[in-house]
């Protein structure tokens, strides 16, 4: 190996350490932030399954969509192009059987449709029956007649773990309060990744990302900077009542926000490198500005 490939693989192992000890012991954070955040940690269970478990729980992918962040972060040398919303209340469209379809078909994206997601959800569930009987957890998921689907979008592998696939996010809300991202890769679930209990507290914010979300618009972190383009992403998140549109803008797409039982729902398609996260605005009935998250300071603002 050159000096020179041996520079880039410390730059890049350095880089690794350096996110990796950031997500076990973060830097100090404003109080409201620390509190927000260790309410809604507690709530939340994780469990990723597949072949790549071993290198996915040593080398962190992806960074939480949610912690510090300066305001007015660089993007890309692009203006992003002005976001459209969709109507606040559009008709669900529920299967004959099984689990509930989204609100609009514009949330199953690439071509997926509502039986591919159904059945993807199907085998992340069955993976997790496994898992548990294995003593992997102690969370019951339930069966997938108790979901509603709100986004499909395909997925693409990256260095750590290779393969393009499809991701499905499906919700809950009784028996308990549970979203559910699945990874499903050559029509085998390869990992999930579930959160119970709600993430909103007293004083959270009118749109709340969820703290996934880095999962469905972050291609990789690994290799940040040479992601596959273009690139389907998505983005998803809670509203309060109050909020009647989301505006949703990443890099120079254009993306549509819908507003789905008390979540949102972005996806749009990326063409170039970006170093900043999705920027979220909400508005009232009215058309009042009530969010932005570039004054959120819980809110990331570069990836």
């Amino acid at each position: 190996m050159s000096d020179q490939e041996e520079r880039g693989f410390e730059e890049q192992l350095r880089e690794l350490l350096t996110e990796d000890a950031y997500t076990i012991r973060p830097s100090p954070v404003p109080y409201p932030q620390i509190r927000r955040q260790g309410v809604a940690e507690r709530r939340r269970r994780v469990v990723v399954a597949g072949a790549a478990l071993v290198t996915l729980a040593a080398v962190p992918v992806g960074a939480f969509a949610v912690g510090g962040g300066g305001k007015g972060a660089a993007d890309t040398a692009t203006t992003p192009t002005a976001s459209v919303s969709a109507p606040r209340t559009p008709t669900a469209s529920p299967t004959p059987t099984g689990p509930a379809g989204p609100a609009t078909a514009g949330q199953l994206r690439d071509g997926i449709t509502l039986s591919q997601a159904v059945d993807g959800l199907d085998k992340c569930l069955a993976l997790e029956r496994k898992n548990a009987s294995q003593g992997a957890h102690d969370l019951e998921l339930g069966k997938a007649d108790d979901y509603r689907i709100i986004l499909a979008v395909n997925s693409t592998g990256d260095s750590n773990s290779p393969g393009d696939g499809v991701f499905v996010v499906a919700v809950q809300e009784q028996p308990q309060d549970i979203r559910l991202i699945c990874n499903i890769k050559d029509g085998e679930a390869s990992g999930y990744n579930v959160s119970s209990g709600s993430d909103r507290q007293p004083d959270s914010p009118p749109v709340l990302a969820d703290m996934s979300s880095n999962k469905l618009y972050q291609q990789s972190f690994l290799d940040k900077g040479n992601w596959k383009l273009p690139f389907s992403w998505g983005f998803i998140g809670t509203v309060e009542p109050s909020v009647a549109k989301v505006t949703v803008s990443y890099g120079g797409a254009e993306s549509q926000a819908v507003l789905d039982h008390g979540w949102f729902v972005a996806s749009g398609t990326l063409t170039q490198q970006v170093t900043r996260n999705p920027h979220i605005k909400g508005y009232d009935a009215g058309g009042k500005l009530i969010y932005d998250s570039d004054e959120d300071t819980s809110y990331q603002q570069v990836q």
